[in-house]
């Protein structure tokens, strides 16, 4: 078993797909603007976000039809330099809600939402201090 893809569903698809592609600069695998799916990755590894029309979804799984609240999901995403990616997705119109900052003794993360109000957390992975 292999893990594809967190897929995201969005009510807001031309914005949630600006933001990722154009704020956090993933690579958008097909330009599909519009919709009703893009994945976007990183450029390293092989993991991929996914989004997805959810007025679409709910046309197969009709629970999805309802009004969303709240936070729906955490995406993580993992930075050489977290000082640095902040400043460049500020730059580009990222709000950051929490950090640069700790986390652990091994970990610094700073926190964001998409359009839809995914929360998106950016890690920068420490040596571990003895």
């Amino acid at each position: 078993m292999e893990l594809a893809q967190v897929r995201l569903l969005v009510t807001d698809f031309a914005a949630c797909y600006r933001f990722y592609a154009d704020v956090l600069g993933l690579k958008p695998q097909s330009g599909a603007a519009g919709g009703p799916y893009e994945k976007f990755s990183p450029a390293t590894g092989s993991a991929g976000i996914a989004l997805q029309d959810r007025a679409m979804m709910a046309g197969v799984l009709g629970e999805l039809g309802g009004t969303v609240t709240g936070h729906r999901s955490l995406v993580v995403l993992r930075v050489d330099d977290l000082d640095a990616y902040c400043a460049e997705i500020t730059s580009r119109g990222a709000t950051l809600l929490h950090g640069p900052a700790p986390m652990t003794d091994r970990m610094r993360v700073a926190h964001l939402k998409d359009p839809e109000g995914n929360v998106v957390e950016l890690q920068e992975w420490l040596l571990l201090r003895t």
